[in-house]
């Protein structure tokens, strides 16, 4: 492949990459909306968005036996089309005021998203391999913008009180054109696996060294705390993601407008400290990184669910946004580095991280239900500060000498993780 079709399969995969952003705070910015046409309560729109934590769980669960079967580009073809496809089906269920079928598009939007990632990461790892340069990190990157510009979009359709099946309907066509134009630059056969695992495979004495120490990394506490990290860091992302707008219009007394303006601000953070993290991680190391994010996010939640002041709790959003923006790359980085078995111990961690950003956030809304949103919250300040006392566990160099930190990785294509740790690397 030359260096000039490398060069757009590169751009190819940051526009694939921004499609779901886009997509994802445009259907955010509208809960308010939404939420009034169908007439739920904050308990009952806990179980609409639970659609997504479903719909989530079973593209990452199915994706990478899709990619070893068929290749990255079908299965990142289908996770648009299902994005696309879901993003129709939220804007049909909200002008016929049903939310069953809200929570089916969310749904269809879930295992897109889910399944989609999950591809888009194993190509972009491939590129990794080929070019020798970091390209994961700034594929999250463009996810984050393509929520701030979606989130805009939509705090702006929201102002001008345009319909959200409209909404949907302009959504899907501007991703629909996103697909097209970015796929032609997408091989076919990337991350086929040439022996795929059979039934059973790991219990007979033909087993794989990766296949017999998988049972292992549940017994390694150090990436356990790492796990523990990701989830609480996790968690902060995914609630801000499914209940921001709603947390500021009903628990700060906001209009939806200005709702969906502070969740575009949460966006902008989580975008600047993906697209500077980098240099922080090379000058203090992922401990340190990780206890600053967390104390950054356990600040900004406080003063949200605790500070009276619009004003106050509005910004506070941003120091959210910028705690929660590394926590999961950078405890995936340390993951991979924690022993042996990386494509295992990177697949335990990112299950964990995304169980607590998928299923974590619906379940936030029968708390929010009974006590108001302001007091779940309450629940994600606790597991973030928590994370200011384990932070330590990411800093896994000292067990990662005996791997070269310097040699590029080509992770499995049947890691769900969506192979992050290869290049969020300090």
């Amino acid at each position: 492949m030359t260096d000039r079709a490398v060069g757009r399969r590169r751009r190819a995969l940051f526009l694939l990459f921004f499609l779901p952003g886009i997509a994802l705070s445009s259907w955010v910015t509208r809960t308010p909306d939404v939420r009034d046409q169908l007439g739920l309560s904050t308990g009952q729109m806990g179980l609409v968005l639970f659609g997504l934590s479903v719909g989530s769980m079973i593209g990452i669960l199915c994706s990478g036996r899709f990619v070893s079967r068929l290749g990255t580009r079908p299965v990142i073809v289908l996770g648009a089309l299902l994005i696309i496809a879901g993003t129709v089906v939220i804007g049909v269920g909200g002008a016929v005021r049903s939310a069953p079928l809200v929570a089916a598009g969310l749904s269809l939007f879930g295992a897109g998203m889910g399944g989609g990632e999950v591809a888009i990461n194993v190509d972009g790892a491939d590129v990794e391999r080929i070019t020798g340069t970091v390209v994961l990190p700034t594929l999250h990157g463009c996810f984050s913008l393509g929520t701030v510009i979606g989130g805009s979009a939509g705090m702006a359709a929201t102002a001008a009180a345009i319909p959200v099946p409209w909404h949907m309907a302009v959504v899907a066509l501007v991703a629909t054109g996103i697909l097209v134009h970015a796929l032609r630059a997408v091989p076919s056969g990337t991350g086929i696996s040439a022996a795929p695992p059979t039934p059973g495979a790991g219990a007979g004495a033909g087993a794989g060294p990766a296949q017999r120490s998988r049972p292992q990394v549940w017994k390694d506490r150090k990436l356990l705390l790492i796990g523990a990290i990701v989830l609480a860091m996790a968690l902060a992302e995914g609630a801000a993601n499914d209940w921001l707008p709603l947390l500021m219009v009903d628990g700060h007394g906001l209009d939806a407008t200005m709702g969906s303006l502070v969740f575009v601000g949460f966006a902008a953070a989580m975008t600047l400290g993906r697209f500077s993290g980098g240099f922080f991680l090379n000058r203090f190391g992922r401990a340190a990184v990780v206890r600053a994010s967390a104390v950054s996010g356990a600040v900004g939640l406080l003063l949200v669910i605790f500070s009276d002041n619009v004003a106050v709790a509005a910004t506070a959003v941003l120091f959210w946004g910028l705690g929660a923006s590394l926590g999961f790359p950078v405890a995936l980085s340390a993951a991979g580095d924690s022993g042996p078995d990386q494509t295992a111990r990177v697949s335990l961690v990112a299950i964990i991280g995304y169980v607590a950003f998928l299923v974590g956030p619906p379940a936030l809304g029968f708390l929010g239900d009974h006590y108001g949103l302001r007091s779940a919250m309450l629940v994600v300040l606790v597991f973030v500060a928590s994370a200011i006392l384990i932070a330590p566990a990411a800093d896994t160099r000292d067990r990662a000498s005996t791997t070269p930190d310097l040699a590029p990785r080509t992770p499995s294509s049947t890691d769900p993780a969506g192979q992050q740790h290869q290049g969020d690397r300090s």
